[in-house]
């Protein structure tokens, strides 16, 4: 396995661990603002950990996103998309595991943090609605990440501008779909949670993907990209 694929895999699994793991094992407690922390701040930690080593994108969406605008090749998005759904599903089983050592949890009760949408999911968002904010979310989130990373961004400040970004999606959409913008991150709760969180899993693939391609081919043609910025990543 590359190192690339490596740091894909820890770092979403890093991403799954604190995010997913923060409103399995401490939402009561912290709450959506909490839990919207948690998932910028395990960006903020593998951008810087593992940027250096193969971008840190941690999210398919992302990589396709890094496909479209031609800073990424066939190759390595494969391997990374590959690496980022394995890195989800074993930081999902961690946290189901250590769930499961306290008396009272039950996965049918009380989920693993999986996404969803409709009646009994959090506030009861409609198809549509959960189609329309993970799509602008991650074209959003997707468009800043290419921003941020290239070569006449501010140095340094990428992880952090991106971390921020996607606690602020978080901070908005929590109540709507639980937030995935990330196909890897819906993945990995969805198979130990099964039910809704499988039979819904296609709109958590689909509405990402396409916000992020339409994030990628934008930046490709030159649109939301500097004139004179050339590919790089995290720094």
């Amino acid at each position: 396995m590359s190192s690339k694929a490596i740091a894909e895999f820890i770092g979403t699994f890093i991403l799954v661990f604190f995010g997913v793991g923060s409103a399995v094992l401490m939402g009561d407690l912290i709450g959506f603002q909490g839990i919207a922390f948690a998932f910028g701040l395990s960006i903020v930690a593998a951008a810087y950990g593992f940027g250096v080593i193969s971008g840190a994108q941690l999210n398919p969406a992302v990589s396709l996103g890094f496909l479209a605008s031609g800073r990424l090749t066939m190759g390595d998005f494969v391997t990374y998309c590959i690496a980022q759904i394995l890195g989800a599903i074993a930081g999902a089983a961690v946290i189901y595991v250590i769930a499961s050592g306290k008396a009272d949890y039950s996965i049918a009760a009380n989920g693993l943090g999986q996404n969803g949408f409709g009646e009994g999911y959090n506030g009861g968002y409609t198809m549509m609605s959960a189609f329309v904010f993970e799509f602008v979310a991650t074209f959003l989130f997707v468009t800043v990440i290419l921003g941020a990373t290239q070569s006449d961004a501010p140095v340094g400040f990428g992880g952090l501008a991106i971390g921020l970004t996607l606690t602020g999606i978080h901070l908005v959409g929590i109540d709507v779909t639980g937030v995935s913008v990330n196909p890897a991150r819906s993945i990995g709760p969805a198979i130990f949670a099964g039910g809704a969180a499988l039979s819904q899993l296609w709109l958590f693939l689909l509405a990402p993907l396409a916000g992020g391609l339409l994030a990628g081919m934008l930046h490709g043609a030159g649109i939301t990209r500097s004139p004179h910025a050339q590919p790089k990543g995290f720094r």
